[in-house]
């Protein structure tokens, strides 16, 4: 819910601290590659002080910086503060993602749920964030500050397990070296790229989307923003837990997959081609979301199952490096902005169309597990 509560109050940002689309943007840059560098050593964190207490030191960063955001007096003081949130983020996603899918021997189902929480968390992320963005751009700032506070008491109610982790506490390197088994890079590259396009459509579309809004006429505030998101996230979250699983059951994991991706490509080209009309580039935005949802969930299925790596490791590699990728779309949105509103999306479609086929290179000599 966090990085979907700031969503729609990213062109209010921009108004009111006097900062461009690609200045705003760096709110995100800072916090995605502080987490993308902190993810391939959270593995290593995790197997010294254990997987209980490595969330909850991720959770408690992130909900002091984002309070520190709350009170920022610049652009620049929030981008700052990002990257230590960055920093939380890290220690959490990867050592969560890693944790649910050890907790069972049905790694599939796991990422499901875990797919599922993340889907309904962009859904109602962006709602609460655009009623607060109505008060303040400062309250989805405390929003997330006081969810994550709830999320640490959680922890440390519900998740009681003291050990570290079945396996032997890894080297500082093992999350890196990870990235580049033969099990694991060509997935990893494919994530890169796709999170690159992922991204770009959750940070930088509500921009063209409030252009588009003023051409029209309308006056679109941060809950008009927040009610397109979470028509995003609610198409993300469906096609998370209900259809990826159903598609790939039917049809086969592979041809579900590259299919999404390239679906994803399409629904940039075919924002790129709407930004300048409201409707039907709200509809193709939503309609996005609910093809990220596949990918997400079948792409992260693949990426920890059978990679030949442990789990941390493997969720400690795979979440590096789809971070880089998820850093790498805000921090180009500035120099691509230069060749017109349009050119970050098209970017992306590129993005989304290579990810496929790096994709479908990864996963050729294992036609049996993903056909």
């Amino acid at each position: 819910m966090g990085l979907g509560l700031v969503d729609p109050i990213l062109p209010t940002i921009a108004r009111q601290l006097n900062a461009s689309a690609g200045q705003t943007e760096l709110l995100f840059t800072s916090y995605l590659f502080i987490t993308a560098i902190v993810m391939f050593f959270s593995a290593w964190v995790s197997t010294r002080i254990g997987i209980r207490r490595t969330l909850i030191l991720g959770v408690a960063v992130i909900v002091t910086f984002a309070t520190l955001c709350t009170i920022a007096g610049s652009v620049n003081h929030i981008i700052g503060f990002r990257a230590g949130w960055g920093l939380g983020n890290a220690l959490f996603v990867s050592t969560a993602l890693s944790a649910i899918v050890s907790a069972t021997s049905h790694a599939t189902m796991a990422v499901m749920f875990y797919e599922a929480a993340v889907g309904l968390g962009f859904a109602f992320g962006p709602l609460l964030g655009g009623l607060l963005g109505e008060v303040s751009w400062r309250g989805p700032f405390a929003g997330t500050a006081i969810l994550m506070g709830c999320a640490l008491i959680a922890i440390v109610i519900f998740f009681q397990t003291q050990s570290t982790t079945s396996t032997p506490p890894l080297q500082f390197f093992d999350g890196l070296r990870g990235a580049f088994h033969p099990g694991m890079r060509w997935l990893a590259l494919g994530a890169l790229f796709f999170n690159f396009s992922f991204i770009m459509m959750l940070v930088y579309s509500p921009f063209p989307v409030e252009h588009a809004a003023s051409i029209a006429g309308i006056h679109f505030t941060p809950i008009h923003l927040g009610f397109v998101f979470f028509g995003w996230g609610t198409g993300l979250a469906i096609s998370s837990v209900w259809v990826a699983p159903k598609f790939a059951a039917s049809f086969g994991t592979q041809s579900v997959l590259l299919t999404a991706i390239l679906s994803v490509a399409v629904v940039h080209i075919l924002m790129a081609l709407f930004s300048t009309r409201v409707t039907p580039l709200i509809v193709v935005v939503i309609i996005g979301g609910f093809c990220v949802g596949i990918v997400n969930t079948l792409l992260t299925t693949v990426s920890m199952s059978d990679t030949g790596l442990s789990r941390p490791v493997a969720s400690s590699a795979y979440s590096g490096v789809r971070f880089i990728g998820s850093a790498l779309a805000p921090t180009l949105v500035g120099p691509l902005e230069n060749f017109g509103m349009a050119a970050p999306l098209w970017i992306a479609a590129i993005a989304a169309a290579s990810a496929s086929g790096i994709i479908w290179l990864a996963l050729r000599d294992t036609p049996e597990q993903y056909a």
